[in-house]
């Protein structure tokens, strides 16, 4: 009977350059990931540039009191939240409606067409994006109040209007977002096995009946992990979008300010390196209590859609 160190070096000689090939990706997370976690203690100290992270004083809690006394961090927090909800509904409803259409199509030209339109955005930057944002809403110019003033309308301040931006951050992170998700569906979709669709059309079921029996069942296990991934991070806004799309209006941070951007601008504009460094954390211990409960959840009901 072979030894467990026997086992484990006859398979580290049989996958050998499946782990070579790994070695990247783990030296990577280390290097940025791991490693970096050290700094967390600046949370827990009054930080100065002479003593650095090992001669700073520690403070206990307190940079996490001052946190939750300045009265932002609940608001951001709840902005941060609901947007992701918003962005997990919103984007995975499109993708799944998108996937499945085009998996539907049988001319193959429009198709392609039509995978490359929607993942073209997907690539380009939030700068550019926010620029787009920008010459189409600006109050003075903007496309959307040019076509107003043309037709003898008042026009709309939207950098003014704090409410209507839940709806424009939604809508270009599905416009930005969507086809990527799009592409992995429709991979799954075309993983169907498709005697099951031929069986169901001989017995009679039309096209909507074979999408809400065969499609839509088949497409949980992929809704469910992507789902669970994206639990991870529904404590984390996009800066990039957040920041770039709203162009850091102070007019707009009552109802797009998050986590991402107030833990920045408390950088930009404060020295206390604590008090960002407690949002950091606080913002990393929630997004890590998310994704362990809802793994949870999901393995009570079923183990083999849960990530670990």
């Amino acid at each position: 009977m072979k030894s467990s160190n026997g086992t484990f070096f006859l398979k580290l000689k049989k996958y050998k350059t499946l782990l070579l090939m790994l070695t990247p990706a783990i030296i990577f997370f280390i290097v940025f990931s791991y490693l970096p976690m050290f700094g967390v203690v600046i949370a827990f100290q009054r930080y100065t540039f002479d003593g650095g992270i090992f001669h700073s004083p520690w403070i206990g809690l307190e940079n996490f009191k001052f946190l939750f006394m300045a009265g932002d961090i609940l608001s951001v927090t709840r902005n941060t939240l609901l947007y992701n909800v918003l962005f997990i509904i919103v984007n995975n409803v499109l993708e799944i409606t998108c996937a499945i259409v085009l998996a539907e199509l049988s001319n193959k030209y429009f198709k392609r067409i039509s995978q490359s339109m929607m993942f073209l955005p997907y690539f380009i930057s939030w700068v550019v994006v926010g620029a787009f944002t920008y010459n189409v809403l600006n109050y003075e110019s903007g496309a959307i109040n040019t076509l107003l003033k043309s037709m003898n309308l008042e026009a709309f301040d939207f950098y003014n209007k704090p409410g209507i931006w839940i709806l424009i951050i939604v809508l270009v992170c599905a416009w930005k977002s969507f086809g990527y998700g799009t592409i992995i569906y429709l991979s799954a979709v075309m993983g169907i096995d498709g005697e099951m669709y031929d069986a169901a059309e001989i017995d009679g079921a039309n096209i909507f009946q074979r999408i809400r029996r065969i499609t839509l069942p088949s497409l949980v296990p992929t809704v469910v992990i992507l789902v669970l991934l994206s639990m991870g991070n529904i404590f984390r806004g996009d800066f990039s979008m957040f920041y770039q799309v709203t162009g850091n209006n102070p007019m707009l941070y009552s109802s797009t300010d998050v986590i991402d951007t107030y833990v920045t601008r408390s950088l930009m504009t404060s020295p206390e390196f604590g008090m960002t460094a407690a949002a950091g954390l606080y913002q990393s211990v929630l997004c890590f209590a998310i994704i362990m409960a809802f793994n949870y959840l999901v393995k009570r009901y079923d183990k083999d859609y849960s990530l670990f």
